[in-house]
């Protein structure tokens, strides 16, 4: 096989099966880390299994590994909530690093690409939206504050938009969503696919699983006709949070040259 040029992408199947209308998340690092958590939490919590990797010679040099098995630094996973397999499918790429600016726009394209050949219905960017409120505030209490924090939306077609977005969440009308999520909204336009981009408050200077916690609460509202239940991820908040601050802060202390590098962000589970 000829070797890959720097910027080229491939995704490579380890397990076919039927993906027809599935719903697929982008799980690459956002504000807060708002993707990576919500992707984590959907494979821990329906028991997805890993169906493909994603390669390129742009990714980290790195193994992640997890129960004594390695793993690539991009994974695809699938699975369904609940026991009923004729409702609903979801699909999650999911991974530990921040793609370096070169390789953004080709990998958000080849993600494309296989979603729409596995004819799967939509792409979901889970995104956090930089707020200014004291960390303090934003973690306190799981009720009101909770309540308090809000979800904006943008779709890629106008289908989408008067589907989803309008009746559920607030519009975001005025900004700019930047890296993957950005990307693929883009194509998504050009194509003529649906690609939604859910935006919640959070923080940006910890993983905020809170934000998290709303955005599957989101999706399970509107996109989910099996339930979802986003409580456990509440409740699991702030562990969830101290154990990637405290993972990212061990490797940057191992590795603090690697560490500042765009391409090879410290890895955080």
């Amino acid at each position: 096989m000829p070797a890959m040029a720097p910027d080229q992408v491939r995704i490579y199947e380890l397990k076919r099966i039927d993906l027809e209308g599935a719903i697929v998340i982008d799980g690459f690092p956002s504000v807060g880390l708002v993707s990576s958590i919500v992707a984590n939490y959907l494979v821990d919590t329906l028991g997805m299994e890993q169906i493909g990797i994603v390669e390129s010679p742009a990714f980290p040099t790195v193994s992640l590994v997890r129960n004594g098995q390695p793993q690539h630094p991009v994974r695809v996973y699938a699975g369904h909530p609940g026991q009923d397999r004729a409702k609903d499918r979801i699909v999650a790429f999911v991974s530990e690093f921040h793609p370096a600016p070169a390789i953004i726009h080709p990998l958000a394209t080849a993600i494309l690409d296989w979603v729409q050949e596995q004819r799967c219905g939509m792409l979901v960017s889970p995104e956090g939206l930089v707020v200014e409120k004291s960390a303090e505030s934003h973690r306190g209490g799981r009720g009101s504050k909770l309540a308090d924090v809000k979800v904006y939306g943008v779709a890629s077609t106008r289908k989408a938009r008067d589907l989803y977005i309008e009746p559920n969440v607030l519009p975001f009308n005025e900004g700019v969503i930047t890296g993957i999520a950005g990307v693929l909204l883009n194509e998504g336009r050009r194509r003529g696919f649906d690609v939604l981009t859910l935006l919640a408050e959070a923080q940006s200077d910890y993983p905020d699983a809170r934000a998290a916690a709303k955005i599957i609460e989101t999706i399970n509202r509107i996109l989910l006709r099996t339930p979802l239940d986003p409580v456990p991820l509440y409740h699991e908040a702030e562990r969830i949070e101290q154990q990637l601050r405290s993972i990212q802060r061990h490797a940057a202390e191992k590795a603090p040259s690697e560490a500042s590098s765009p391409a090879s962000n410290p890895m955080f589970r």
